[in-house]
């Protein structure tokens, strides 16, 4: 199976996320998964490539031209496609990939996640989408989603489509085993008619 990661790419995180990023990509290799991800070769991307090359995985790293700065991108995937922007690379993300894992990271990880959410709730794709909550990392994330619940502008039925978890044996098991939500969605829309 591939497995897109998202998160950060920055060089200063905490390295209690490094470590847990690693380890799930270590584990994800020895399930027999390949990595797809935005080539970085810092921070959550450059921890999930790691972890996979060192169980002998595959990488799978996908990133427009324009970063072609030394030290900016992994130096060991083992296929790499070069979109000429952004959103082709999104979109090549989402299409080359069979589950979606948003490990921590900031407003490109953001963009990612709700882009690949609203995807799912619009029926575009039936694919698993996991939070990797690491240590409560998007704790205040989930609030604002159950307050986007209770103000309406969100139904509760559309937090089916994301799982949140932070275990990563755990999170790996829900995506081997994933069975689609056969959904309408008339019942995941906000709009009574």
């Amino acid at each position: 199976m591939k497995i897109c990661i998202y998160g950060a790419a920055s060089s200063t995180i905490d390295k209690k996320y490094i470590d847990a990023v690693e380890s799930l990509g270590e584990k994800m290799a020895m399930r027999g998964h390949e990595l797809i991800f935005g080539a970085g070769d810092n921070g959550m991307m450059g921890a999930a490539a790691r972890g996979v090359k060192k169980a002998g995985g595959t990488v799978i790293g996908i990133s427009p031209n324009f970063f072609n700065v030394d030290g900016v991108l992994f130096p060991d995937c083992d296929e790499m496609y070069r979109p000429d922007t952004m959103r082709e690379r999104k979109m090549m993300l989402d299409e080359m990939s069979d589950a979606f894992i948003i490990t921590p990271g900031g407003i490109g990880t953001l963009d990612e996640f709700f882009e690949i959410f609203t995807l799912k709730q619009l029926s575009r794709h039936k694919k698993a989408i996991v939070i990797y909550n690491i240590v409560g990392f998007y704790d205040g994330l989930i609030s604002f989603l159950n307050q986007l619940i209770e103000k309406n502008f969100l139904r509760a039925e559309s937090m089916n489509l994301v799982k949140v978890m932070d275990d990563p044996d755990e999170i790996l098991y829900y995506i081997e085993t994933f069975v689609p939500l056969d959904f309408k969605i008339d019942e995941v829309r906000n709009i009574e008619e």
